[in-house]
């Protein structure tokens, strides 16, 4: 997380609602020589207090869990580059606005028979979010291509035991200065630039 504390949530109402929109992040694990990586869809209980995941029965992580690790879970948001110039004032630097969330726990696999269970608790989620369609379930499957490809994944829950945010929006510049920056984002370099000039125009509370 950022160093500075004026951009640290406090409140983690609107950190847990990021990341059950977001659906989507980067789960690490100690790993020897380096941190062990996967990009998993997510599910986050609406408490903040578990989180399911799937594997590939193949994934290094998953060969890990014999039994439970310490994990992280980094889900990011919108981000761009803020020129100095935007700003409109004198002596500015250069910086990276962006929203971060890490969620810290302990993984573990569960057992096989929760498969279907996590999938389709995943897939629902995800699936009522769409519009014009009817929702996807496994139902949809051949029973053998079904326990095919369940055999070639392992469900997963982490227990959170933290969650730390960043909302890095330059709340730290009088609100001016950072509505001017924000009016020049869409015009920069990053990802889903219109959102982060919202976020930087109107910073939510932290």
């Amino acid at each position: 997380m950022h160093p500075n504390p004026s951009f640290h949530s406090q409140d983690h109402a609107k950190d847990i609602a990021f990341v059950r929109d977001r659906g989507f992040g980067t789960l690490v694990l100690n790993g020897e020589p380096v941190p062990m990586v996967a990009y998993v869809p997510i599910l986050l209980s609406e408490d903040g207090g578990q989180v399911l995941i799937h594997l590939l029965r193949s994934n290094p992580i998953a060969r890990a869990l014999s039994t439970p690790l310490p994990a992280r879970i980094v889900v990011t948001g919108p981000d761009a580059y803020i020129s100095p110039d935007w700003y409109g004032v004198e002596d500015q630097v250069p910086t990276w606005n962006y929203v971060a969330v890490q969620l810290t726990g302990v993984l573990e696999i569960l057992p096989h028979g929760k498969m279907r269970e996590v999938l389709d608790i995943q897939s629902a989620f995800y699936e009522s979010r769409l519009v014009d369609k009817m929702p996807w379930t496994t139902d949809k499957m051949s029973p053998e291509v079904r326990e095919r490809m369940m055999r070639m994944i392992v469900p997963c829950r982490m227990v959170v035991e933290d969650i730390a945010a960043t909302w890095k929006l330059g709340q730290n510049k009088e609100d001016t200065v950072r509505e001017r920056a924000a009016a020049q984002v869409t015009g920069g370099i990053g990802r889903d630039l219109a959102a982060l000039a919202a976020l930087m125009a109107e910073p939510p509370d932290l």
